[in-house]
């Protein structure tokens, strides 16, 4: 059976998360349902990381095994058109080896949170950014993200229902940046890891806010993570100005891909 790549991205609001629930509508679901359209019976697609409910991707990668050698393009064309009306989109598709795997060969994963620092409540980014009105000091936040890269035991700044095995993660790189988005003023956060814990990126961010707000001093982040308790964290940001953006791999799946053309 060849095993085929997807870069798939979507509007989490709508889904209650990435993970293919009964009775909830997901984004697995949503896809595994446009597969059953083009090859009847039942579909389980891996994916590189379990989003969470409200939280979006543009750069979400899963894998399939099917009957049919579909050329990607084809492929690619046939599953949006079944995926209409979801928030859901494959933006790419390529035939990979029959052991790679969407999760298990990938080598990071990239997240993007965006906040809003404005007065007025979003309208046309209602719903991708999460807005805070009161002013936030950039190097005191950078200086509290500092203590956070690197490898620690994140236990202060994971879900208690967190299920990995271990909460020792190394954090690549936290690049706080302000720019101009379409509505005013944001703040970006960008995280690169090989992997993270449940609600690890919104746990950091909701913190750092705390200290771009006056609220905690950058050493208390420090202070946080040394506990090693979740009650020591900051509040948790809101999932909606959370995306996972890239998933990086030894061999890029579609590096030669041509499914997005004209």
């Amino acid at each position: 059976m060849p095993r085929y790549a997807f870069k798939v991205e979507y509007d989490g609001r709508p889904f209650s998360g990435w993970q293919r629930q009964a009775d909830l509508p997901t984004v697995q679901g949503a896809v595994e349902a446009a597969l059953a359209r083009l090859e009847p019976g039942p579909h389980t697609i891996a994916a590189a990381g379990r989003t969470d409910a409200g939280v979006h991707a543009r750069g979400q990668v899963c894998h399939a095994d099917l009957a049919r050698d579909w050329s990607p393009f084809t492929l690619l064309n046939a599953l949006n058109h079944h995926l209409k009306p979801a928030p859901v989109a494959i933006v790419a598709a390529a035939l990979v080896p029959p052991d790679w795997h969407a999760r298990f060969s990938a080598v990071e994963r990239r997240y993007l949170y965006r906040l809003l620092n404005r007065r007025a409540r979003p309208t046309l980014e209602d719903g991708q950014v999460w807005q805070v009105p009161r002013p936030l000091d950039l190097d005191a936040m950078r200086e509290g993200a500092g203590h956070l890269v690197g490898r620690h035991d994140f236990t202060t700044f994971r879900s208690s229902i967190c299920q990995a095995k271990s909460p020792d993660k190394t954090l690549d790189a936290l690049d706080i940046d302000r720019v101009e988005g379409p509505g005013g003023p944001e703040l970006w956060f960008r995280l690169r890891a090989r992997s993270f814990l449940h609600n690890q990126v919104r746990s950091i961010v909701g913190t750092l806010e705390r200290v771009g707000a006056g609220a905690w001093t950058p050493d208390d982040v420090r202070t946080a993570l040394e506990a090693r308790s979740r009650p020591a964290c900051g509040p948790v940001a809101p999932p909606y100005g959370l995306s996972l953006v890239a998933v990086g791999y030894p061999d890029d799946p579609f590096a030669e891909d041509d499914t997005g053309r004209a």
